[in-house]
């Protein structure tokens, strides 16, 4: 697939899409497996993460990686530079049931514009994908110091009339329209603001696995522009 860049909501917000920046992915899953098992994530990402160290063997994977999407990090975002605030290797692995109300709903990483995601699919047993989402009732796409307490304060509401069981987000949410939606493909990477509504999705068919040999195995790095 050729490099795609999406507009995506009423901002017209990009996410760019690339498929292989790494060209052998099993090298990368047995240094993800060498470090395993990684400790449950203490945010509410629903599963487990282990954060890559700057000594670590890992950081090799974390370099080329970035290298190889420099030039799309530039010139979707017009930045001369940027630095890593993390990486980190992450699988889902909470079921359905055993969601918080913030699992089960779109959600965000940071509010500030210059905050970037990438996400790198190692592996995608069972399909899902990721996909960015609009708040009907505020009409939020992307949260900002000045909107946050608005989408906080109705997610909140939200999510205490939400199903126990509603388990990982659908494409048809009731409270949250989707914009996009990109399919997991092994070797995959996204690129976008942290600051947009996102979330991944799940199908029931996903092996909910701690093993990354087995797993829905991702690459996750934080970025700071600038």
């Amino acid at each position: 697939m050729k490099p795609e860049l999406h507009r995506i909501g009423a901002g017209q917000r990009l996410v760019v899409v690339v498929d292989g920046l790494i060209d052998d992915l099993q090298p990368v899953v047995g240094l993800a497996a060498a470090l395993a098992p990684f400790p449950v994530a203490t945010n509410d990402y629903p599963g487990v993460r282990r954060v890559i160290a700057a000594h670590e063997p890992a950081n090799v994977y974390v370099a080329a990686l970035m290298n190889a999407a420099a030039p799309f990090i530039a010139g979707a975002f017009d930045c001369d530079a940027f630095r890593v605030i993390e990486a980190s290797f992450s699988m889902v692995t909470r079921a359905p049931a055993a969601l918080s109300p913030q699992q089960r709903a779109p959600h965000f990483d940071s509010t500030d514009p210059q905050f970037i995601a990438v996400l790198h699919y190692l592996s995608a047993p069972g399909g899902g994908g990721t996909a960015f989402f609009r708040q009907l009732a505020t009409g939020i796409e992307q949260v900002s110091d000045g909107n946050v307490d608005l989408f906080v304060r109705t997610a909140t509401k939200l999510a205490r009339a939400q199903r126990l069981d509603a388990g990982y987000v659908r494409p048809d949410d009731p409270h949250y329209e989707m914009l996009l939606a990109v399919p997991a493909v092994a070797g995959r990477t996204l690129i976008y603001q942290g600051s947009l509504l996102h979330s991944g999705l799940i199908p029931p068919s996903a092996p909910l696995s701690a093993d990354p040999r087995i797993g829905r195995l991702t690459g996750n790095f934080f970025l700071k522009l600038g």
